[in-house]
Formats: structure tokens, sequence, C-alpha cells
């Protein structure tokens, strides 16, 4: 079935502007078929599975036919779990959110009556609730339902599986004869035709149909995972992979552009696709992905439509997605021409039962796995790299450095020291991925240091990214540099020989600069850190102008450095544990009598 924009379902500019806040670009299928029907106040009868997107479906039609000028119950949805109601009046209310006056209120089991009994009296319009409860209110006369609108059995098929058939029709009954119903069910067993044949009056019927997502060449996979704790998820799962290609998609477009943005700081190489994005930017980003120019799209369903990429390692379900058709489209862009593709599937909380009914009724072919921990990234990351070692010397594609090599030997150094020091340096270097040059709306959107090119680092152990520009002389800043501390780089202490002296010695400080407050960073010359690595960090983690950086002082195990007074707040809290040369970043002031 096809899908529309929510614009052309004719709704008010209220909920066009909730549905935008939302970051939904178009209605899913059963919304696009039932939404026009319950505008127009006909009774619908619809068939889908959890997930669908079915609540918007009968909500946004119910919000249009409230008065809010009317202080008494409207809209009453019986749902068979108090869980099911409370997510449904959450979604009234975000649906809601620009109807001024408009109260839901959802009354379940379990909960005070007291709340309840106020919620109702205070002139709640909309009503979501458990059957016996709502029966009970009936009963002690707190909930009228003389001036109900529209009536809403969601799950009807589950409410009377758990026994609520007797209370389902005495509400029925009770409800005015001039009023909407619209029955929601998975399935349509001989009881549940049997209420529609009583209580609708010429329903139009609604199927949407469960489509099988069995993709043999895609294994498909399942993570249970707090909300918080997905983007380090994801990135585990990229590092044990070792992915380098792949889409990474989410519901809303508010969420595309967070996980890009955290990514991005953490050094991926990534780019972003939503309904926000400009056709010519569009254009842009797709065909930069094609040629592999960034690593991840991150993107909606609505933007990735009609992206048609090959040889796509991995497709991760970082949102949910609405339906199993949805979910079949997404994972259908991997695994292409016989080659073997990941799809991998993030869920939290209440998702899972949401998941659940996909697999159940769309024929999913997924399981479950536990989060890998980090001991398992760490270790497959090892194995990466030595078979990228052994490849290499198996096929003698590298230049010869004998001549420096005998120089370390010459100077007592055993040739396995040499080679455990660069594996070292590279594996070190390498748990901190570098950045692919950004695309040109990104460029506008991160902060870079114009007058500075980072200084070269060392070979990427894990990640191949696009090379780094050639070095040039250190960070410059815009105090005159008479009076500006100098600072030059020196070689760290665990890669020089013993008695040797630093090719470069670094100066004195000579004061600070004026508007500026120094910072003590929790690395220095031992974990290779340059000022380079400093700057873009700052830069890319706060968003904020490189020029805010002033004199870097490298140390040989902490870094004080300058940040603009006005801004050391925000670079203090935005730091705090991001990871910089495998190393967790602590923050803090200066001591005034510090040297």
């Amino acid at each position: 079935m096809e899908k529309r924009p929510f614009s052309e379902l004719g709704l008010s500019p209220e909920i066009l502007k909730a549905v935008d806040k939302m970051g939904f670009e178009e209605a899913s299928p059963i919304q696009t078929a039932v939404i026009p029907f319950g505008m127009a106040g006909r009774d619908v009868v619809g068939q889908s599975a959890t997930g669908s997107g079915k609540t918007a479906a009968f909500a946004i039609p119910a919000i249009e036919k409230v008065d809010v000028r009317l202080r008494k119950v409207q809209v009453l949805v019986l749902c068979p779990t108090r869980e099911l109601a409370v997510q449904v009046s959450e979604e009234f209310g975000k649906l809601a959110f620009f109807k001024k006056g408009l109260m839901e209120v959802p009354i379940y089991g379990g909960q005070s009556y007291e709340r309840q009994f106020r919620a109702l009296a205070a002139g709640a319009q909309v009503v979501i609730g458990t059957p016996g409860r709502v029966m009970d209110h009936m009963e002690r006369g707190t909930l009228q339902l003389d001036a109900l609108k529209v009536i809403v059995l969601d799950e009807a098929d589950r409410m009377l599986d758990m026994g609520f058939r007797d209370d389902i029709e005495h509400i029925l009954k009770s409800v005015p004869t001039e009023r909407q119903c619209l029955f929601f069910s998975a399935t349509m067993p001989r009881l549940i035709q049997e209420l529609i044949k009583r209580y609708t009056r010429n329903p139009e019927w609604v199927r949407i149909e469960a489509h099988a997502a069995n993709a043999p060449q895609v294994d498909q996979v399942y993570y249970e995972v707090d909300r918080r704790n997905k983007i380090e998820l994801l990135t585990r799962l990229i590092d044990l992979h070792d992915f380098r290609f792949g889409i990474i998609f989410c519901s809303t477009k508010v969420m595309v552009d967070e996980l890009d943005d955290h990514l991005h700081a953490r050094g991926y190489a990534t780019d972003r696709l939503h309904g926000d994005i400009t056709q010519a930017q569009r254009t842009r980003v797709m065909e930069k992905f094609r040629r592999r120019g960034f690593e991840f799209l991150v993107a909606t369903d609505v933007a990735a439509r009609g992206l048609d990429v090959d040889d796509l390692e991995v497709v991760f379900n970082f949102d949910l997605p609405n339906d199993g058709e949805d979910y079949t489209h997404r994972i259908g862009r991997t695994g292409r021409a016989g080659k073997k593709g990941k799809a991998f599937t993030f869920v939290a909380g209440r998702e899972l039962y949401k998941l659940q009914s996909m697999i159940h009724y769309a024929r999913l072919n997924i399981r479950r796995e536990r989060v890998p921990s980090m001991d398992e990234v760490e270790e497959a990351k090892g194995n990466v790299f030595v078979e990228k070692l052994r490849a290499t010397l198996d096929e003698k594609k590298f230049r010869s450095h004998d001549q420096m090599i005998d120089r370390l030997l010459e100077q007592g150094y055993t040739s396995t020291d040499i080679a455990s020091a660069l594996i070292h340096l590279m594996q070190t270097d390498g748990n901190e991925p570098a950045k692919a040059p950004p695309t040109k709306p990104k460029a506008e959107r991160i902060a870079a240091n114009e007058n500075y090119t980072p200084a070269p680092v060392a070979a990427k152990a894990e990640r191949s990214l696009p090379p780094r520009a050639a070095p040039v002389p250190p960070v410059r800043s815009s105090q005159p540099e008479s009076t500006r501390p100098y600072i030059t780089p020196s070689a760290p202490a665990a890669a020089r020989p013993a008695g040797a002296k630093p090719a470069y010695e670094r100066k004195p400080r000579t004061g600070r600069e004026p508007g500026f407050t120094p910072l003590s960073f929790n690395i220095g010359r031992v974990h290779l850190v340059t000022p380079a690595d400093l700057v873009g960090k700052i830069a890319g983690v706060t968003r904020l102008p490189a020029n805010i950086v002033g004199a870097i002082d490298i140390h040989e195990d902490y870094t004080h450095v300058d940040v603009a007074t006005e801004h050391v707040e925000a670079v203090v809290a935005k730091l705090a544990g991001i990871r910089v040369k495998s190393q967790s970043l602590k923050v803090s002031l200066v001591s005034p009598d510090a040297k």
C-alpha cells in the first residue's frame, strides 16, 4: 500500500506542526488509508500488526474532532493493558501538543483512584483506559460518556483473549448511538467479527498485509539495549566487525542529526540524509556515498528511498522501523548479488514487544544476541590487525626501511622490540579513528581551523580512511609573535633512545594570553598527543571556532591549554569523558600558581 505525506491528508496546521516536531516525514500505509476515513467520520475496521503506526491512524482524526471548549469526554480508547494505555496516552499528548486546551488521561488498574478522579473532574476530553477500570469509573459515575464522539478499540483480539468481552459489550451499549467507532485488531476471529457487525455502521475495512522478510543473504540480529547505550553499542559493533560501509537508519530527522554529530565527534566518517536536506545537498551526499567518500550514512527511511548502493556491508536499525515492510526495505539494501550482509536492530524498553509482534506477523528471521564486551571488541580488533599484517608480509606490498631499522639495531634495540614498539604506536593511535574530510555542508557546521593542517599520525591499524593533509608549522594564534608562548614539538620520551636529546626543545612559557584561561588535560607526550589532536577534538566536540584555543603546553603526562574564558565552561563540560589517544579525558582549571 502506498504512503503519502501528512500534508496531503487534509490535517489542521496544529497536527501538521506536531507531526513535524516529532520528526516524521510521511504517513505509514495504515495511516494513509485510515486517516481520510476517520476525518470523514466513517466507522473503520483496521487489521494490522503492532508497530504498523496504527496509534496515530486513530489518534489524529480523534484529536481533530475534539472541541477544546467542551470540558467533557469526547474520545474513549480501550486498550488491553496498562502499558499500552500509557503508550497511547503519550502519543495523544505529542500529537495534540499544539492544540491548546486538549487534555488526555490514561486510566487503568493499579494506579491511584484519586489522581484519575481529579483528571476526569478537571474536564479531560480524551480517556485512554483498560476495559475493567473504564467500567469501574462508569459505575461510580466519575466517567460520563454522553458527549462521546469517537470510541476506539485498540488490539481488540487481545482484549477478548484476556476475558474483556462482557466489559467491552457493556461499554459499547452505554455510549451514544451517534458516534464514530474504530476497531483495530491483528487478527479477525469470529467474536471480533460479531462485535464489528453489531456495533459499527457500514465500516470501511483496511487491511495491511504482513510481508515475510526472510532475506537469506542477510544475517539478522537484534540487541535489547537501554536507549542511552545505543551509541556505545553501535560503535562497538562497528569496531568488532571492522565495518567500513553501511547505512544507519533512524526514525526521525532529529535523531539523524544527533547521531551523526555524535559519531563524527568520535572520529567516524559519516554524513546524514533526511527530509530537511536540500536536493542539491542530497545529490552530493548520495554521490559521495556511492564512491565511498565516507563510511556510514545516517538516514531516515524517506531520505534513503531510491538510494541504490552496491556492496553495503551492514545496515543498522538504530531506531525500530514502523512495520515489517519498512524493516524489509531497510535490510534489503545489504546482502545483494549473492553476497552476505548483516543487519543489526536495537530495541529499548517497550520496543521489544513491538519487535516481537513484527517477528510474529511479518515472519522475520531475526535472532537475539548479547551485547559484546569491550574485551571482545579489543580482541577482534587485534585479530583484524594481525591478519592485515600477515597479508601485507605475504604479498610484500610494503616499502623497505632497512636503513632505519639498521640504525636502531646498531643502537642496541632488538628486532622484536622494534616491531613491538611500532605495533604499539599504530594500535594506540588506531584506537582514536581518524576523521575523513567532511562534506561541504558539514564543514559549515563543524568548527575547523582554516590556518592549520594536522601533523601526520602513525599509520592506522584498524581503519583505512582518507589520508590527512601534509604537515605545516604548529598552531597559529591570533596573539602577536613577540608576546605569544612559543611551542615546538618534542619527541615522546618513550620513542627516544636513552640519553639522546630531543630534536626540538620547548621554550618555557612567558605568560598567559589576555582573555584566555588555562585548562589542564590528563594527556601528554607519553600518550603521543599533538596540538592538532587537541585543537581538532575541542573544535569538533564543542562546535566552537578553533581560534578559541590559545597556547598549548604539552608536558610528559599532562597538557595545559589556554581557552577563551567565555567558553571555558562549555569546553570542560563537553570534553569530559571524550576519548583521545585511548585516554578518557579529564579537564580541569589550572591552579593559579601552576607552572
